[in-house]
């Protein structure tokens, strides 16, 4: 299927590993041209993302400084002539206890997972209207639906980040340019790769589709969120992408009692 992205340019804050790298894959599949953005983008992502046949560079950027993110759309606006797609994927997490969080820790956790992506879909906003096109593409997370200990500010910031989507999406309906977002679950990424493997069994055992998800669950997904042919119509939509994991069945039942439960 075309999905009308050849030849078309990307900006994706993260895209060097993880779900951002995911997506940047993707895409390259599909013939965009790519601005990998992140503190020190791996060259190897950068040599593999090349090899797609796409022009790729890397922007060293520490989305947390406004100042970097400014530098960093304007940057990728020169190289490119026009961005057509912005991906807001970086993030990271401060964890910490209600009784000890710190301003430091605080700004760090908000700066870079959601006054980043406001600070860019700004800037990368300014430069679409003229044009009255484009698409733009934030990657939550599935950790808004619940609490969890000592990660208050991190679910604030991807509380915060599906609300400024949904404004987005309304004031920029009118110029042509599509908003939505991807929320995933469970990934195994740099930022989830310190979990005890006794939690991650635990995890496993309540996602109904007892995995973690795949990168590439994302990445082709993305490629249909930010096509105008596949998605035209398609402003302000969230879709999870979590194995069913925010679906939360009580596990008072075995797996062999589920499965018995539809036998044919």
């Amino acid at each position: 299927m075309d999905t009308g992205l050849k030849g078309r340019s990307a900006i994706i804050t993260g895209g060097a590993s993880g779900i951002g790298l995911g997506i940047a894959l993707a895409l390259a599949e599909e013939g965009v041209n790519l601005a990998i953005v992140g503190r020190n983008p791996d060259r190897t992502a950068i040599d593999e993302l090349c090899s797609k046949g796409v022009k790729c560079i890397s922007i060293k950027t520490d989305v947390s400084k406004e100042n970097e993110v400014v530098n960093m759309i304007s940057s990728a606006i020169s190289e490119f002539g026009h961005i057509d797609m912005y991906i807001n994927n970086a993030a990271w997490a401060w964890h910490q206890p209600i009784t000890k969080i710190d301003s430091e820790s605080w700004y760090k956790t908000i700066d870079t997972n959601l006054s980043a992506c406001m600070w860019a879909c700004r800037e990368i906003c300014r430069h679409m209207i003229p044009k009255k096109s484009g698409s733009i593409l934030i990657i939550g997370s599935a950790a808004r639906f619940n609490p969890a200990y000592r990660e208050a500010t991190y679910r604030i910031t991807k509380m915060g980040l599906c609300m400024y989507m949904q404004n987005l999406a309304i004031e920029m309906a009118p110029y042509n340019i599509r908003v939505n977002m991807i929320t995933p679950g469970h990934f195994k990424t740099r930022m989830t790769g310190n979990v005890p493997p006794a939690v991650e069994d635990k995890m496993k055992h309540i996602i109904p589709a007892h995995r973690f998800g795949n990168t590439f669950d994302i990445g082709y997904t993305a490629v249909m969120l930010l096509s105008d042919r596949l998605s035209g119509y398609t402003y302000g939509a969230d879709l999870v992408i979590d194995g069913g994991l925010t679906l939360r069945p009580l596990p008072i039942y075995t797996d062999e009692e589920i499965i018995g439960f539809n036998k044919v």
